[in-house]
């Protein structure tokens, strides 16, 4: 079983990206939806199951509850009966390891902003896949959240805020989020406070509400029929409830212009520049993407860098990039630098993002960035687990299918007029947010 579950990942890591992806998809009657790619090169299946339930959903003074939730599934699982008289029995977090362990599977999970999610990979042959399917199942549904484990948990995730305190990078994040989002539940951040409040009735009364059937979105790809990814999807969701539609989020209000700066004894100073700006499905998207490898997201090539490490030697690189999200998600420039150099620095970036707003790109930037994208593209889905997260984004975005089969033709079509056009709708100067973690001086 070791042998061939080691040939397995060998051959994964190995495998060729896969061109033209037939994805399907299907409601089942309990309101799951499932996304499906069939893949015969391995006997490996990959499995994803996500809910509505990420920290946005986190309740006023609780922010961490969809985390903590998250990670307490795997920590032991209830008795539980079953429509036919059959009796699952309690299992502890040792019990849950061990029996994934026996069969060779790997386990993931894990709560971001938007979503909240479980994972499973999995030998295809039957045995292996529905001993596994059927641990996966039962953790959604069946968490026991011990009392004992969730106190460990509470203490490390407190312990782990407090670390965060002392990072200039964890400092400058936070700082940014609040200062770009405002009052939007993207603002919040799991602190101390927040995180000691939570009890175990918060995670029971958390789970039942966001991880029912009809909230479910399962993304499949592996060694399968689309009969026998059906009957998974099935299997995942048949223990889970019905759950009420979940009230709609407040819009992302455009932030005002505004500036903090943070003491911190770290050597550099670390400097963010940005604001809300790119949801999921945006029409701009294409233009954002190919528009910011040249800003700031092509590495060394990109004009950020240029100006800052080239011309300057500021810094030994700088960034930019779009965050898509549910709602609109950050850009956000960047870079680190001595303290005595961060006035420079802050002002070489506003420049070059003011700059690129007004003129765009060159053509020779366009051209070269497109050539990258496209040949870059294969690595993107050059391997189970990238097509999986790419299913799981299309499922719960509700992006069109054929999605990764016309990225590459949609990012050819960019024009540099797209470009400068998406980015005056998305970005502009006298609305972007600024923290610089660690500067010696404050100039208006």
């Amino acid at each position: 079983m070791l042998k061939r579950f080691l040939l397995c990942i060998l051959l994964l890591a190995g495998g060729s990206a896969q061109a033209g992806l037939d994805i399907r998809h299907w409601t089942l009657a309990n309101g799951a939806r499932v996304y499906f790619v069939e893949s015969r090169a391995i006997p490996v299946v990959d499995v994803n199951v996500d809910f509505d339930a990420g920290s946005r959903r986190d309740p006023a003074g609780k922010a961490g509850l969809a985390a903590l939730t998250n990670g307490m599934l795997a920590r032991g699982l209830r008795e539980a009966a079953l429509p036919d008289g059959a009796v699952e029995p309690a299992m502890t977090e040792a019990d849950l390891s061990n029996a994934v362990a026996d069969i060779a599977a790997q386990r993931g999970g894990g709560a971001g902003t938007d979503r909240s999610g479980q994972s499973i990979r999995t030998l295809s042959s039957r045995d292996e896949r529905e001993r596994a399917l059927h641990v996966l199942a039962r953790l959604l549904a069946h968490p026991s959240f011990p009392d004992d484990l969730f106190q460990r948990d509470k203490a490390r995730t407190v312990a782990a805020i407090r670390e965060s305190l002392t990072k200039p990078e964890s400092i400058g994040s936070k700082t940014f989020w609040r200062l770009a989002y405002g009052r939007h539940p993207y603002a919040a951040e799991a602190t101390v406070d927040s995180v000691q409040s939570i009890t175990r009735a918060d995670l029971v009364q958390f789970h039942q509400r966001h991880y029912v059937a009809n909230h479910a979105v399962i993304s499949i790809i592996g060694d399968l029929s689309r009969a026998e990814a059906d009957a998974i999807a099935r299997e995942l969701t048949k223990r889970l409830p019905q759950g009420e539609r979940l009230p709609a989020l407040p819009a992302v209000a455009a932030p005002a212009a505004a500036e903090e700066r943070i003491a911190h004894p770290a050597s550099q100073s670390h400097i963010t520049v940005g604001m809300p700006a790119l949801s999921r499905g945006d029409p701009d998207f294409f233009a954002l993407t190919v528009g910011n490898y040249i800003l700031g997201g092509g590495g060394f090539v990109s004009r950020l860098t240029r100006e800052v490490r080239e011309k300057r030697g500021l810094a030994y690189s700088a960034y930019s990039y779009f965050s898509p999200m549910a709602q609109e998600g950050p850009f956000m420039a960047g870079l680190q630098t001595r303290k005595d150099q961060s006035d420079e620095a802050l002002k070489v970036v506003r420049d070059a993002i003011a700059g690129y707003l007004r003129d765009g790109p060159t053509d020779a930037e366009l051209q070269a960035a497109k050539d990258n994208l496209i040949g870059g593209f294969a690595l993107r889905i050059d391997n189970n687990r990238k097509i999986l997260d790419n299913l799981a984004t299309i499922g719960f975005h509700k992006l069109p299918l054929d999605y990764l089969d016309t990225w590459t033709d949609k990012v050819a079509q960019v024009t540099a007029a797209d470009i400068r056009a998406a980015f005056r709708r998305k970005l502009a100067m006298d609305k972007m947010v600024t923290v610089v973690v660690g500067a010696e001086s404050v100039k208006p």
